[in-house]
């Protein structure tokens, strides 16, 4: 019964840590997505390829589609249609200079507050003493 009970605990600590996990990743994808259109236009896919080699966001495809479209209707992100030759068009993305200052705003707040995070959990990082409490 000990066993059984100690493996459903573990198991409840790595579902709480998933869930965790996803959610900073979710909180991030906004930021994300902006900051690799910075240098210029990028179509769908290389969005994606760019994020993959950059980040363990672990983005879906039709998640980056449904972002991308809520920062058009926002006018952060404007794009076209684009033949590339190849038969299909691509939509190719890029931000207009709403979008450049969002960035700028998110990513001044981004450092700021990782900063503050930073020097919280310092001490959990380079310690392996036991915590304020334990015994």
């Amino acid at each position: 019964m000990y066993i059984a009970t100690k493996i459903q605990a573990e198991k409840a600590v790595g579902e709480d840590q998933d869930r965790w996990e996803a959610q900073l990743r979710k909180g991030c994808l906004e930021i994300a997505i902006l900051g690799s259109l910075w240098k210029g236009r990028l179509y769908g896919l290389e969005i994606l390829r760019l994020l993959e080699s950059h980040s363990s966001l672990g983005l879906a495809e039709g998640t980056l589609y449904l972002i991308l479209s809520r920062l058009r209707n926002e006018k952060l992100v404007l794009a076209e249609w684009v033949d590339a030759g190849t038969g299909h068009p691509r939509k190719y993305s890029w931000l207009p200079h709403a979008g450049k200052d969002r960035l700028r705003a998110m990513a001044g707040f981004w450092k700021a507050f990782s900063a503050d995070l930073d020097e919280l959990i310092e001490p959990a990082l380079r310690s392996k003493e036991r915590t304020h409490g334990e015994r």
